[in-house]
């Protein structure tokens, strides 16, 4: 693995983050390039020989630079500790993604044949599938990254039939045709709109990595 720079010091941390908050490119990057070391060292708990060292450094650089992005000197923690969190994060979003191929995967395996000669999998014969926890708190995640920031990517006639079509803030589900009434335009004007709005959300949530 190569060497990376020695980090900055506490005085020049300061500095160039305060450059950094006033839009200063260079004082972000020399901040990203100043941490690599810490990336190298969160990635090595998750080296084996089936994955890329230096893909997970460049996963572990997204984490870094989303936290150089994010960080808040007045929540009192320090950059590297809080650099350190999203590094973690980006590095296990990516093992659960892993996780969650691999099990997709081994499901549709073939595991022997039928009585007819057809190969069966395993996705075949289980009734009740266990549910998935990660997946779960991914969706709940989705959902509070939607919910907090709908009403910022969406216009006003987006937001209203979306949270009318899916029944979001507590609001009642409406098939598009029942909204088309409620609004005074047709039914397939309703689905352009919803499907332009599904398409910003979906944006929204990718930019989230979610």
């Amino acid at each position: 693995m190569k060497s990376f720079e020695k980090p900055l010091s506490a005085q020049e941390e300061e500095i160039m983050l305060k450059k950094c908050r006033r839009g200063d490119l260079q004082a972000r990057n020399l901040l990203i390039e100043k941490n690599m070391r810490l990336v190298a060292h969160m990635t090595k708990k998750y080296a084996s020989p089936e994955r890329d060292i230096q893909d997970l450094i460049s996963v572990g650089t997204i984490g870094l630079i989303k936290a150089i992005n994010s960080y808040k000197p007045e929540k009192g923690i320090r950059l590297a500790t809080y650099a350190a969190k999203c590094i973690d994060n980006e590095l296990l979003m990516l093992l659960r993604t892993e996780k969650k191929k691999s099990r997709e995967v081994s499901l549709y395996e073939p595991i022997g044949t039928d009585k007819e000669g057809n190969e069966i999998s395993i996705i075949e014969i289980i009734s009740d599938e266990e549910p998935d926890i990660v997946e779960d708190y991914i969706n709940l995640e989705r959902i509070k990254i939607i919910k907090k920031y709908i009403q910022n990517v969406l216009t006003y006639r987006e937001y209203h039939i979306i949270i009318n079509r899916y029944g979001l803030f507590n609001c009642n589900e409406k098939t598009q045709n029942e909204i088309a009434k409620d609004m005074g335009i047709s039914r397939s004007y309703v689905s352009r709109i919803e499907k332009r709005a599904l398409e910003k959300l979906k944006h929204l949530l990718d930019n989230n990595n979610l």
